[in-house]
């Protein structure tokens, strides 16, 4: 007579998992014959009819009994392999990545083949390391920090300027592009095309530069200017005093400078103190209020964005036979965006800005 066969123990919430893993459509066919096998043990089918079933063999079906009984659910997951035992030392993989910080004498920064010889492992090891630990010594940035005694009373002078402006005022972000250079390549280049990469000659001839003064318009965008031959306490007036006839006569003219020693000339802050003045006894208040960056800290105008534009959309790969070609070029370029102006909008949080600044000037104090 034949023994009985013992159905395998599925509680009722196994069996519902087990139901759910058949029926899910992102489940794995590893998942789903494991499933299928203890749910028909479950139902009382033999291991040899369960093995035709299912298209394996009878041990497989065993195996995966077993497992289920010793870990439930759980068992039917695949064990954590091994794997192959590492070829490289953990020691030779730590000075890779602590070494990568230290370039060796006569050199400013490892690459992937020189650290692979320094530790005869291949470039692909390294670059593997390097990569999972973020580790990028090809990649370089500048800064500066600015070491002005009053950095934080400029920086939210300037900050509250764009974030809260005053009533009946004009904010204009002012700057001077200065030693703009009219260079022309010694032979056309190739145009861009499929499978083309642009070109230009490594050469060129100087025919002298210019200087743009700027002032934008942190409320809507626009762009006033003047092109100069040089760029002299007497340019800087004049452009202050196109600046005054340009704009409404009853608002005050906030200007956001840098530090530049034209800015601060004695005969421009006469000026400005007589133009003040006058515009006291006519409307009550102040015409032109100057906002000084702290130093070293250009990137808080925002005129420096608009002139990394005019570089890259005009200037820098252009070809210009004279300083006048350069200036008709520029002004082209602002006409076109006089029709569609672009407005700059400060949006970073000064807290987060100082917090960052406040970790640099530490990192810095603690670096040997």
């Amino acid at each position: 007579m034949a023994r009985p066969i013992q159905p395998l123990a599925v509680s009722p919430a196994q069996r519902q998992a087990l139901q759910k893993i058949l029926r899910s459509p992102s489940a794995t066919q590893r998942e789903v014959r494991r499933a299928r096998i203890v749910l028909l043990r479950a139902d009382g089918v033999g291991q040899q009819a369960v093995a035709q079933q299912v298209g394996v063999n009878r041990p497989v079906v065993v195996h995966w009994e077993k497992r289920f009984k010793r870990g439930g659910l759980e068992g039917l997951h695949e064990a954590r392999r091994s794997g192959r035992k590492p070829t490289i030392p953990p020691e030779i993989k730590a000075q890779i990545i602590s070494e990568a910080t230290r370039p060796p004498p006569g050199h400013t920064q490892w690459s992937t083949r020189k650290m692979a010889r320094a530790k005869g492992v291949s470039s692909h090891t390294v670059q593997t390391l390097w990569s999972r630990n973020d580790i990028k010594p090809h990649l370089k940035r500048t800064f500066k920090l600015s070491n002005d005694k009053e950095f934080e009373t400029k920086f939210w002078d300037v900050i509250g300027l764009y974030l809260d402006p005053p009533d009946r005022a004009l904010i204009l972000c002012c700057d001077e592009k200065s030693q703009c250079q009219a260079l022309e390549r010694t032979q056309p280049g190739l145009p861009l095309g499929a499978g083309h990469i642009r070109t230009a000659t490594h050469d060129y001839k100087r025919h002298g530069t210019l200087t743009l003064f700027a002032a934008l318009s942190y409320l809507d965008g626009k762009i006033f200017r003047q092109s100069a031959a040089s760029h002299t306490h007497k340019q800087c007036l004049a452009f202050l005093k196109k600046l005054d006839s340009e704009t409404p006569g009853d608002q005050t003219l906030h200007l956001v400078l840098d530090n530049y020693g034209t800015h601060k000339h004695p005969k421009v802050k006469e000026w400005i103190e007589r133009r003040n003045r006058q515009q006291r006894k006519a409307h009550g208040l102040e015409r032109i209020v100057l906002h000084f960056t702290p130093t070293s800290s250009s990137w808080m105008n925002l005129l420096e964005r608009f002139f990394r534009d005019l570089t890259v959309d005009c200037v820098r790969d252009g070809s210009f036979g004279s300083v006048k070609e350069l200036a008709s070029a520029i002004e082209a370029y602002l006409q076109e965006r006089d029709l569609n102006p672009v407005r700059y909008t400060w949006r970073a949080d000064g807290a987060e800005i100082l917090a960052k600044i406040k970790r640099a000037r530490e990192a810095l104090t603690t670096t040997p």
